[in-house]
């Protein structure tokens, strides 16, 4: 399913206009997208919760030259599926 598959299926289900429900999914990802940046975490209970996870600075190989390289340490973003997720997921 994409964006704009999603924002049909939740106008059909709410009764909303696909306009209304743009705007409000829009809204809602960038709003997780700076919180989760700004280095908060976005909790919603059974479904999951955003976060940001630090990458330690590692050694890699350039697969063309076989050299040596140096990977910079990185912040990136997790998602960690609540459990009422995993148990629909799981077919319970």
């Amino acid at each position: 399913m994409n964006k704009p598959e999603l924002i049909q299926a939740i106008a059909d289900r709410t009764g909303l206009s696909k306009a209304a429900t743009e705007k409000t999914v829009n809204a809602l990802l960038e709003t997780v997208i700076g919180t989760v940046a700004a280095g908060q975490e976005v909790s919603l209970v059974g479904f999951g919760a955003f976060k940001l996870a630090q990458r330690a600075a590692r050694q890699g190989r350039n697969p063309a030259t076989g050299e040596t390289i140096q990977i910079a340490a990185s912040a990136t973003p997790k998602f960690v599926p609540g459990l009422a997720f995993k148990t629909k997921v799981n077919g319970a």
